[in-house]
């Protein structure tokens, strides 16, 4: 690999059908390529409020912020291009004339309420998301083995592995489906193009592909962790009841996610340390689950994704010098 000059980078994104999204500095773009091989942009600006920019710099509470951010905005996006690939399927054929500029420029109260109703839906969902995948374990570990023994951080291990399973069998079965597997190659593309950009190299498809899947930012690794520090911080706090055990769940499950993003933060801090480096590995292992090899021509639309977030960055905070 050419040597070059690494670059800190707090770029970042998300798979979603047929392309790839990035968060830049001034923007979030999403670009999706049509069947007719061309790729079709939407360019959401960001529009950080300061309370939230406020929020987000404060331990713990930032990692909530963020994650509730993220679902939201990348929902619109996930939106964006679910509609494209309806219209395609529906019509069986491509579009002659894609679209340059995505609707979510144009004014008005319909568009306002589209983009709210959407944002709404992207933040419920993980909210229930998390709500279920939370307290199921503790249902199935109760069921099981609530009458074996008495140790209570015995119990909550028991519970952490039994999310682990659950998971790994989800993940494992949705991979199975063609639209998916597609997804989570585009995600492995977004990953592989982050660190193309971060080793400082020209961002091309065969640089590109000289890099692997994984990466210390993933919102995988964040998922793995809420399962382990969760087993480490509800054993501090014992209970009395199976309901007791759930009420806690849910009043600890904010606290759960800050600290585990907290620690992604940490690990991706530490991974070129020999040795501290092993901390982001259990996030990394869940990543040969949700990301593929990509093909070349999705490598392709990851490059054009990032490559317009640098250029309207660019413009955006060059006309603010």
């Amino acid at each position: 690999m050419p040597q070059s000059q690494k670059i800190s980078s707090t770029y970042g994104g998300q798979a979603v059908i047929e392309g790839v999204m990035f968060v830049g500095k001034t923007v979030h773009v999403t670009a999706v390529r049509r069947k007719n091989n061309q790729i079709e942009y939407l360019e959401v600006p960001r529009k950080d409020r300061k309370s939230v920019t406020t929020l987000k710099k404060i331990p713990l509470l930032r990692g909530l912020v963020g994650i509730i951010e993220s679902s939201a905005k990348g929902s619109q996006h996930l939106n964006f291009s679910a509609e494209i690939y309806a219209e395609e399927e529906d019509s069986g054929t491509p579009d002659k004339e894609p679209k340059k500029e995505a609707p979510a420029k144009s004014g008005g109260l319909s568009s306002f309420s589209m983009i709210l109703s959407v944002a709404v839906v992207g933040i419920l969902s993980f909210l229930i998301g998390k709500l279920i995948f939370t307290l199921v374990p503790v249902f199935v570990e109760d069921l099981i083995f609530g009458t074996f023994f008495t140790n209570q951080i015995l119990h909550n291990l028991l519970e952490g592995l039994i999310k682990i399973i659950l998971l790994l069998i989800y993940l494992y079965a949705i991979s199975q489906t063609p639209l998916i597997k597609r997804l989570f190659q585009y995600h492995g593309a977004e990953h592989k193009v982050i660190s193309a950009y971060e080793s400082g190299l020209p961002l091309t498809v065969a640089n590109v592909q000289k890099f692997n899947t994984l990466h210390y930012r993933c919102g995988s690794s964040f998922i793995v962790f809420t399962v382990i520090l969760g087993v480490i911080i509800y054993s501090f706090m014992p209970y009395d009841s199976l309901w007791e055990r759930i009420l806690q769940r849910l009043m600890l499950l904010p606290l759960v996610i800050g600290v585990s993003y907290e620690v992604l933060k940490l690990t991706n801090s530490v991974r070129d340390v020999p040795v501290l480096r092993m901390l982001g590995y259990p996030g990394l292992w869940l990543q040969l689950l949700t990301t593929k090899e990509p093909e070349d021509a999705q490598v392709e639309v990851a490059i054009a994704s990032f490559n317009r977030v640098l250029e309207l960055d660019n413009r955006q905070l060059g006309e603010m010098r």
